[in-house]
């Protein structure tokens, strides 16, 4: 049956046995028999394998790395290995004809198209471009996924809180100051409130996160979001 779900012939179905053609088919009709009497189950279709799958649309800034491509295809093989079907920013292809900010509103509305298509939405939640602080576009993609209701995972390389990872200049009645002069928020989160209370956040790589995930899908209970971080 795998070979037939595979879509090949009866003809090199016999071959690959080393059966005859009238015995394969004989033993598909006794197979189908059984289904339509309700005795055996058939295996699902490709289709409807990949139907079942829960889509995961990977969010973060790995997009701006020298190997941006070659990071998503293995986000997405560890997407593969966990059972989901991973949906990366860069998967779509640009036009060449396109200026530069009409290639940004092309970019803008096929992540947000892609983000509406998920299931789940994991996010790379590590500072970037300085330290304290998630990618912003980022942000944008979680509180829009969160906006839709959709279940929204983060992870982050480091427990440590934002107190502990951004150094304070100057310390008042309210707390640290940042060099720019703005208050350290302490809560005990490691991100931005708004981030942490919108996800559940794991501590650890994008692997861990999946692990994470698949076992609550397992549960029946993918949708989760909560304060603080899961520990992997």
């Amino acid at each position: 049956m795998e070979l037939l779900d595979q879509g090949l012939p009866v003809e090199e179905i016999a071959d690959s046995l080393g059966k005859s053609v009238l015995a394969v088919k004989k033993q598909l009709s006794r197979i189908k028999r059984r289904v339509r009497e309700g005795r055996i189950a058939p295996s699902p279709l490709p289709i409807e394998r990949a139907a079942n799958e829960p889509r995961i649309y990977l969010a973060g800034f790995d997009v701006f790395r020298r190997d941006a491509k070659e990071h998503g295809e293995h986000l997405k093989q560890l997407c593969r290995d966990c059972g989901f079907v991973g949906l990366y920013p860069l998967d779509g292809q640009l036009p060449s004809s396109l200026q530069r900010q009409e290639a940004a509103r092309w970019i803008y509305a096929a992540n947000v198209e892609l983000i509406r298509s998920a299931d789940i939405v994991m996010a790379n939640l590590n500072d970037f471009r300085g330290s304290g602080e998630p990618d912003s576009g980022t942000a944008f993609e979680v509180g829009f996924a969160a906006a839709l209701d959709k279940p929204v995972w983060g992870y982050r390389s480091s427990k440590e809180t934002l107190v502990e990872r951004v150094k304070a200049a100057a310390i008042g009645a309210e707390g640290g100051f940042c060099a720019g002069g703005y208050l350290i928020e302490d809560f005990g989160l490691s991100v931005n409130l708004m981030l942490a209370c919108s996800a559940q956040v794991v501590v650890g790589g994008p692997a861990a996160c999946l692990d994470a995930i698949r076992s609550l899908v397992d549960e029946g209970t993918p949708a989760l979001g909560c304060l603080g971080l899961a520990k992997r």
